[in-house]
């Protein structure tokens, strides 16, 4: 393993600055969000997010150990140093890439704020001033979020009339994208073991579809997301059934491990077919991506390693004329920190929202008018992220037996 303890920094004075310390809490959102700071000694402090979930704040107090000390403005060698450092902890894969995929958006946006530049300008350029969203409406009803578990809809929420309704309600709300759920509880009614469909599973499916097609018309872009749940033959048939509707993608058709099942689905059906999201660094979606194996890349920035990593995966993306819509189920932090990706990368699409029924989800954040607006987010022009958190907020929400933050 290198050692990068004796390395000498001898850049400008006013870039010389080190990390006095890392921290994470959980926030209780509609799931569980891990916020992260990054502490120097330049009064600046940086904030990230890593995918939801447990184990995260333990692997970043853990980084104290050898980040502390380090320049804040190398963002990519220390995420690098992190998986090295941690190799033995599982660092090419699972909770310390997502750990590591949060600290390096806390760094970049220290480094923002350290330079005075936007995090996309940090990750190469511009190319757009807003990022569009597609809005993730779950099944027929919003989930509700009691004491911070998700309350998972009652059967009512799955008829095609809830989910029409729904995607009035939301389209309303100035969103012109949409994403639903399309693994249903009948699902499992057969066997709840072997993924395979009934002909009456794909007949409720299709008439969802139907349904909702028919409410927004041809003209809002209309995705729906499987979850990982079917066989390749069911999804093949359930892929091919839908064709007619022009769906922006079926998400998750096949549980995620098998890149030549994957590819059999994708070159059986017209309909879009996307998936990344659970997936980590650039290793894991490169031969997905060079055999055509997806139609739409949707890594997870705050899973797969970082923006910087997203980034690399956008590259071989943009090589073989494939469009990356990010899967995001962030809080505000996550998502502003995807909304610089999207305005660095040119074959960036629409990027997920996916806290309708979080309320509060704007006060997170120390500002006044709310980030979403007619479904798209304006890209910030301040250093950094261009957000700072509500502390009282943060507080608020915290989990239940986590330490102040």
């Amino acid at each position: 393993m290198r050692d990068y303890s004796d390395q000498i920094d001898t850049r400008d004075p006013d870039r010389d600055v080190q990390i006095t310390g890392l921290d994470a809490c959980v926030v209780e959102g509609n799931f569980e969000w891990n916020l992260i700071k990054v502490e120097t000694d330049a009064g600046v402090t940086g904030i990230g997010e890593a995918y939801r979930g447990g184990g995260v704040p333990e692997l970043v107090e853990y980084t104290n150990r050898f980040l502390v000390g380090e320049n804040p403005l190398d963002v990519e060698r220390l995420v690098r140093y992190v998986f090295q450092e941690m190799s033995g902890h599982g660092g090419t894969t699972g909770k310390v890439v997502t750990a590591a995929s949060g600290i390096e958006i806390a760094l970049l946006d220290a480094a923002g704020k350290i330079l005075g530049l936007p995090v996309y300008q940090l990750l190469g350029s511009k190319y757009r001033d807003e990022v569009r969203l597609y809005c993730d409406c779950h099944a027929g009803e919003a989930y509700a979020v009691e004491d911070g578990a998700t309350d998972y809809a009652g059967g009512e929420a799955y008829t095609p009339e809830a989910y029409a309704a729904e995607a009035a309600r939301v389209t309303d709300m100035g969103f012109e994208a949409l994403k639903f759920d399309l693994d249903l509880p009948a699902d499992n009614e057969n066997d709840p073991y072997n993924g395979r469909l009934t002909n009456a599973a794909i007949r409720e499916k299709r008439e969802i579809v139907a349904a909702v097609r028919e409410e927004i018309g041809d003209d809002v872009d209309l995705a729906f997301d499987c979850h990982w749940d079917y066989s390749v033959e069911s999804a093949k048939r359930l892929a091919h059934e839908l064709e007619e509707f022009d769906l922006m993608w079926l998400e998750d058709l096949i549980p995620p491990e098998n890149m030549e099942a994957q590819k059999e689905v994708t070159k059986a059906t017209r309909t879009p077919v996307a998936t990344g999201e659970n997936r980590f660094r650039v290793f894991e979606l490169s031969d997905l991506i060079y055999e055509h194996g997806v139609d739409i890349v949707t890594p997870d920035p705050a899973t797969v390693g970082g923006l910087t990593e997203t980034m690399r995966i956008a590259d071989r993306a943009e090589e073989n004329y494939m469009p990356l819509s990010p899967h995001n189920v962030c809080s505000p932090v996550g998502t502003m920190a995807c909304v610089h990706l999207g305005a660095a990368t040119p074959n960036f699409d629409l990027l997920e929202y996916h806290a309708l029924e979080v309320d509060w989800w704007d006060d997170l954040l120390a500002r006044d008018d709310p980030l979403i607006d007619d479904g798209r987010i304006e890209v910030p022009e301040a250093p950094g992220l261009g957000i700072e958190l509500d502390d009282d907020v943060v507080e608020e929400h915290l989990l239940e037996g986590t330490d102040e933050f």
